[in-house]
């Protein structure tokens, strides 16, 4: 956003990127309308593509020549996706804006600490974002969960009326989704979606939001904007003055290093890549690395809560065939509906869901023997286990298109001892020094996660569906998943207006040093039970906005 933003002002910009060049619409990238068999892999994950071989992000939890470590027995999993567009090519499209309370969560409960900026002061921007990407949904009039410029949102699939029947009868809100996908045209640049469902692989048409797509590709047409690839950044380099005066970065292909210079520096990199640069810009001026006088870089780090449940609908056995595939993501979800005040842990969730009938990838059709005892025959009795050929394939398709699945989406508490920190002892393949994580899941997440599956159990019943496998107990934190598998990590160069206890301040200028910026995920005081992608955008908007004007007044 910043890109697009700041060359069409009138800038130049240097974009530096740790991956390549990607574009969906290019046939020597298109995953997109590819079956299985044209997959070496049957479509099968690998190390660099988790999702699937199909899947856009080309990156990964573990990547070889990019180690981090852990620290003292604790768990972080560090998604990274090295390409332009980063893992905005393969995120879900969820398109939520944070609500008054989300600024505010200290005022509410006394944990935490409330953002120096509120609702009122980002919902311009928000608007803005809207308008110029476009998302889907209905206006609902909730307070925490604001209304946006709304394209028509589609209409729910079969299994998804079959969870808002259920969801009824236990008072559980059910309403359109709020997708970055085009349903109706915005410009003559992107097309509409066209109901693949396969927004993970990226869209040939740019029917759905990625930031490689709709905004660094239009960026590029402005002249304005040199774009660096296979490019790891090292650190920001500074002035006598303290001052930043550009990067200095590793290129991939010939593993030699170069300079950028600069008169402002923007870090973008995701909220653990932008702490790692930062707390490497050691320097006279920055003893303890760039913008961190207060220590509070990679403090604070947080991702949002997972937990999951699936089950089987009788109804929809054997159900009949036909093309109801849709966007590439829920056509319906759960909002945040309770008061915290009257439950035992500080913040919400949200739910989405799954189900119907995609193209089956690879996978399909495994763990026969827990589902068998579910399918019937004329007589009531479940087929055996075992067998191959026409009797497996039968009983395959008796169950595709029965299944749903829902996971929820919390917010976690924001603590001080949840960190990212350099590795004193570990590099990379580049020979930059590593991150090493520090994370522990709190009462409140464990107890939130419990909540959850109470929930998911309780609205499998009233769907008539039949829960599969046994309901994650107190042994397994509720299902909880591990800290970071959600990749919603937040929060470690967050903004404030105290320089001793944030690193940036409102307008996501570093305290420090006045020409650094920073406009990913890193300036979030908290999360919410929302996806980030929304609001790390509108802030990169203004903040760009910001640049722009303290540039004209020759400020930076």
């Amino acid at each position: 956003m910043a890109t697009k933003i700041l060359s069409e002002a009138g800038l130049s910009v240097a974009l530096v990127e740790a991956g390549g060049d990607w574009d969906p619409a290019k046939e020597e990238d298109r995953t997109q309308l590819r079956f299985p068999w044209e997959s070496p892999r049957r479509g099968a994950s690998t190390q660099i593509r988790p999702f699937g071989d199909f899947d856009a992000a080309i990156g990964g939890w573990e990547m070889p020549d990019e180690p981090y470590t852990r620290k003292n027995g604790t768990q972080f999993d560090w998604f990274r996706s090295r390409m332009v567009g980063g893992r905005t090519n393969h995120w879900g499209r969820i398109s939520l804006r944070f609500g008054p309370d989300d600024f505010k969560r200290k005022s509410i409960d006394g944990l935490g600490d409330d953002w120096p900026i509120g609702y009122e002061e980002v919902k311009p921007y928000y608007d803005k974002v809207d308008k110029l990407i476009g998302v889907f949904g209905s206006k609902e009039g909730i307070h925490n969960e604001p209304d946006g410029l709304f394209l028509p949102p589609p209409k729910p699939r079969l299994h998804e009326m079959f969870l808002m029947k259920g969801a009824k009868k236990m008072e559980l809100p059910i309403i359109p989704s709020r997708l970055s996908i085009l349903t109706k045209p915005i410009n003559k640049d992107r097309g509409v979606c066209f109901f693949c469902r396969q927004c993970n692989r990226g869209c040939q048409v740019y029917g759905d939001f990625s930031s490689s797509t709709c905004l660094v590709k239009p960026a590029m047409k402005s002249g304005q904007v040199d774009l660096f690839t296979h490019c790891m950044v090292r650190k920001v380099t500074t002035n006598d003055q303290g001052l930043a005066t550009g990067v200095s970065y590793v290129d991939k292909r010939d593993m030699k290093e170069y300079k950028l210079k600069g008169r402002t520096v923007v870090l973008g990199a995701s909220a653990c890549e932008s702490a790692r640069i930062l707390l490497n810009s050691k320097s006279k001026t920055h003893p303890n690395g760039l913008g961190n006088s207060s220590g509070m870089v990679g403090r604070y780090l947080h991702d949002s809560t997972g937990a999951s449940r699936s089950g089987i609908i009788p109804d929809l056995m054997g159900r009949q065939r036909y093309n109801e595939d849709g966007v590439g993501g829920m056509h319906v979800y759960t909002p945040w509906w309770l008061d915290n005040k009257k439950l035992d842990f500080a913040r919400g969730y949200h739910i989405e869901y799954g189900g119907g009938m995609n193209m089956p990838s690879y996978g399909f059709g495994f763990s026969m023997d827990v589902v068998r005892k579910h399918i019937l025959d004329q007589f009531g009795k479940p087929s055996p286990n075992g067998g191959y050929g026409e009797g497996l394939k039968k009983d395959i398709r008796a169950y595709y298109g029965s299944t749903v699945s829902m996971s929820g989406r919390g917010e976690s508490v924001p603590q001080y001892d949840n960190y990212c920190e350099i590795d004193p002892t570990v590099v990379d393949k580049f020979g930059i020094p590593v991150l090493r994580f520090h994370y522990k899941w709190t009462e409140n997440e464990v107890k939130q996660a419990k909540h959850m599956q109470d929930t998911f159990e309780e609205l499998l019943h009233q769907v008539g569906a039949i829960p599969l496998g046994t309901k994650p107990g107190a042994d397994t934190q509720y299902g909880l998943a591990a800290p970071g598998r959600i990749i919603h990590e937040v929060g470690t160069t967050r903004m404030g207006n105290d320089p001793t206890t944030s690193v940036l301040n409102s307008n996501c200028q570093a305290h420090d040093c006045k020409n650094l910026f920073v406009v990913d995920a890193g300036p979030f005081v908290s999360q919410a039970d929302k996806n980030p992608t929304w609001t790390i955008l509108a802030l990169a908007w203004r903040t760009s906005d910001f640049i722009i004007n303290e540039m004209k007044s020759k400020n930076i």
